[in-house]
């Protein structure tokens, strides 16, 4: 895997070597980017937008973000071994600034209550398995932690038979190999 474009590209990121994770497929990752930068429904600039990376695993989408001049990424991951990856990969990649990583369970009831920021841009990224994205989504609104013309990426199995909220609403919808890509705005 490696950085698609800005500062940073085409250097590689470090993945873990764990059969729990799933990373980002560059191929999917190129696609995501081409929806933000192109798609009608989109009027993110990602120069000047606050990122939510949320399930960041090695942090490929925020380290993407970062490449492209985002102006701040949270990434949120709470699997030990693979933040270390994660810490490792914006080590190799020199960030400094622009960024801060959160290690906690985005499944705690007092996670989204303490977020303090609002995003341009979230990226949801959960295993294929994990069937509460209704709580996540749920508590992105409840907690109104996305700006009004914020967009969620939601990243799931072609398969997932997914509801949401009517408070949602999905203007985009892609599938590339076994992913799905789910554009998601508020009402």
């Amino acid at each position: 895997m490696r950085i698609i474009s800005g500062l940073y590209k085409g250097k590689k990121i470090l993945l873990p070597t764990d059969k729990n994770t799933r990373p980002l497929k560059d191929l999917t990752k190129e696609s995501i980017f081409n929806l933000i930068i192109h798609s009608k429904f989109s009027k993110i600039e990602l120069e000047k937008s606050n990122v939510l990376d949320l399930f960041a695993g090695s942090g490929s989408f925020g380290l993407e973000c970062l490449s492209r001049k985002a102006n701040f990424v949270t990434f949120v991951e709470n699997y030990g071994s693979v933040v270390k990856i994660l810490k490792n990969n914006i080590k190799t990649f020199k960030i400094d600034k622009n960024y801060e990583i959160i290690e906690e369970d985005i499944f705690n009831n007092n996670f989204f209550q303490n977020i303090n920021k609002k995003f341009d841009l979230i990226f949801l990224d959960p295993p294929y398995k994990e069937e509460r994205i209704d709580f996540i989504l749920e508590n992105i609104i409840k907690n109104k932690i996305i700006n009004k013309k914020g967009l969620v990426i939601l990243h799931r199995n072609k398969k997932t038979k997914d509801h949401f909220s009517d408070k949602l609403k999905i203007v985009e919808n892609r599938t590339y190999g076994i992913s799905k890509i789910y554009l998601i705005k508020l009402r």
